[in-house]
């Protein structure tokens, strides 16, 4: 383990000896030179000039003195003291202190190179402070997500252990231990192209291609799932309507948004799934007669392992959204939700057309 080392401290006397000799130097210089100049064309004694050298050199060894001491106090004022804020606040933020902020020097009307520094080091802070939140919440998330079918999954293959156990409660807790693990492989999986999506490891293979075809197909997945719950399924796709884009990555898409609305809706419901060509734009809108959601929640639907449904009684990771709204941002379309509770939700996405025909 590593000590910690203690912060450094800026140690700057107002007296220093290389200031001194700088101005000394310099001082000397310009007094000898005015003086052979001043000399040259004066005819004085060289008693004269020998004694007045004396003074002359003693005058400049205070003055070098003098302008030693008043930079030191000017650098003490206008150097030492920013840099020691900022370095006191480097030091907590190294030590993991994310929520240190350094005042400003001075007001708008009067900022120096200072005053930007620490205007970009507090943006700074502000924006590793929310990353650092998001780190956490991300990380207690995943935690809590692994947890819970990694114990239903001990829980039942304990349970299965037992040699008395009824033939039919083996296929049940099997078929839940199974339900479980494909739970938490579509977990890993979504965090996986999750990670890959927001650090641009997955580069867009876009082509040209009928978008109501591929609706289509997406949809006809959940047929045994819709079928099964009895839901009224409504289409108004039109015909030829072509996008450029990565086809495998809008399946993504499509697949999150029909699962949705599928699990959401009640028996007995209905969904509609509508493709239209507006102003250049495919408009995809798919929309159901399901619980609906807050204002709050629909805030919140498009960030990683949100939940509307605090109870996980859907089975959900909150992941499929924010997965959703990455292809989405990535694919430069846009999308957007319009939910009431109790009603139901419609889900908006708009992508740019390639050559509608």
């Amino acid at each position: 383990m590593k000590e910690r080392k203690e912060p450094q401290k800026v140690t700057q006397s107002l007296f220093s000896v290389r200031g001194y000799l700088y101005f000394f130097l310099t001082i000397s210089g310009i007094v000898t030179f005015c003086f052979l100049l001043f000399l040259n064309s004066l005819e004085i004694k060289f008693t004269d000039v020998k004694n007045n050298s004396i003074i002359t050199f003693v005058s400049v060894i205070f003055l070098s003195l003098l302008c030693t001491l008043v930079d030191g106090i000017r650098r003490k004022m206008t150097v030492e003291r920013p840099v020691s804020r900022i370095l006191n606040a480097t030091d907590q933020f190294t030590q993991g202190d994310f929520s240190v902020r350094i005042e400003p020097l001075h007001g708008f009307d009067s900022m120096n190179e200072f005053d930007a520094i620490i205007e970009n080091f507090n943006k700074m802070a502000e924006e590793l402070s929310g990353v650092e939140t998001l780190r956490t919440d991300f990380i207690a998330n995943v935690s809590h997500e692994l947890k819970t079918p990694l114990a239903v999954i001990q829980n039942y293959a304990t349970m299965l252990q037992n040699p008395e156990l009824p033939k039919e409660k083996q296929v049940d807790y099997a078929k839940i231990i199974t339900g479980s693990t494909r739970r938490l492989s579509d977990l890993i999986t979504n965090i996986l192209k999750l990670n890959k999506l927001e650090n641009q490891q997955l580069f867009p293979e876009r082509e040209k291609y009928n978008l109501g075809e591929q609706l289509c197909e997406c949809l006809l997945i959940y047929e045994e799932a819709w079928e099964k719950k009895g839901l009224d399924i409504d289409t108004d796709i039109d015909e030829d309507v072509f996008i450029k884009a990565d086809q495998e990555l809008l399946t993504l898409v499509w697949n999150n948004l029909f699962s949705n609305a599928v699990k959401f809706t009640e028996t007995g419901g209905k969904i509609t799934v509508s493709l239209k060509e507006e102003n250049g734009y495919a408009n995809v809108t798919v929309s159901d007669t399901g619980c609906g959601m807050t204002p709050d929640v629909g805030q919140h639907i498009f960030e990683k392992f949100y939940q509307g449904d605090k109870s996980h009684a859907t089975g959900g990771n909150g992941l499929g959204l924010a997965l959703v709204k990455s292809v989405i941002d990535i694919m430069s379309g846009e999308i957007s939700v319009d939910s009431t509770p109790g009603t139901g939700s419609t889900f908006l996405v708009k992508l740019e057309g390639e050559n509608f025909e």
